[in-house]
């Protein structure tokens, strides 16, 4: 931790579960500051020793945001005994390390990994709905416009409707956004409608863009990249 933070912040940044949580907490007196009873909104420098229920609370580490441009054939679990390759042999030692959400072994695109648990949770909530933009590539070419208008209006799938909040023809398939993340979504609805998926290529996550960067590359996103992946999940 370089800087203060907001101790319902440092709490859940820290683990300590989600901001509500942490206020509660705050508010229960359960919560000291170099062994004062904490109170709301009160702000944590460098050095201070926090304590909940009388353990000490680890300072949250530098929060870190990569985008990885994953390639088709890798899986974004760490340890899999049945993967040959994973998105972590592509990327640096960074503890605690995860994807946000998910982007299964046969797709490819942009794939956002953090070490702050807290974010993942704001990014995959779906409460928030961020919006992911894939393109799509089907078996049978390009989708018809009246085709995508069944997906704008919802299929049902095996665990419950699902529908696109834009959808537009492109040469061999077409171009996808959706605001939920359930398992093989894009795909299932494609089938669902007479157009499997040949490729699938996803293209953005919130306002973070795929852009050039190369498969298999990673770069890591600047505060301001963060700062506006924040803005699309703001704390009540």
């Amino acid at each position: 931790m370089e800087k203060p933070l907001r101790l319902q912040a440092f709490l859940a940044r820290a683990g300590m579960g989600s901001r509500r949580k942490a206020e509660e907490l705050i508010r229960q007196g359960r919560v000291r500051v170099n062994g004062r009873v904490a109170v709301l909104g009160q702000k944590v420098n460098p050095g201070d020793v926090v304590e909940v229920d009388g353990k000490p609370v680890e300072p949250p580490r530098e929060r870190i945001v990569l985008a990885l441009h994953k390639p088709k054939g890798y899986t974004t679990t760490r340890h899999d005994p049945y993967a040959q390759k994973t998105v972590f042999d592509l990327l640096p030692n960074i503890p605690g390390l995860h994807p946000i959400g998910r982007l299964d072994r046969d797709s490819e695109g942009l794939l956002l990994l953090t070490n702050d648990g807290h974010l993942t949770l704001r990014l995959t909530h779906p409460r928030y709905g961020v919006r992911k933009v894939y393109r799509v590539y089907t078996e049978r070419g390009t989708l018809p416009w009246a085709i995508c208008q069944r997906l704008l209006e919802g299929v049902d799938l095996e665990d419950g409707p699902a529908r696109a909040l834009a959808c537009r023809p492109a040469p061999g398939g077409a171009l996808l956004t959706l605001a939920e993340g359930r398992k093989r979504e894009v795909r299932r609805m494609l089938k669902a409608v007479g157009y499997p998926v040949k490729r699938l290529i996803r293209l953005q996550v919130g306002p973070i863009r795929l852009g050039n960067l190369p498969p298999g590359k990673w770069r890591q996103l600047s505060p301001r990249e963060v700062e506006a992946l924040l803005r699309e999940t703001p704390v009540e």
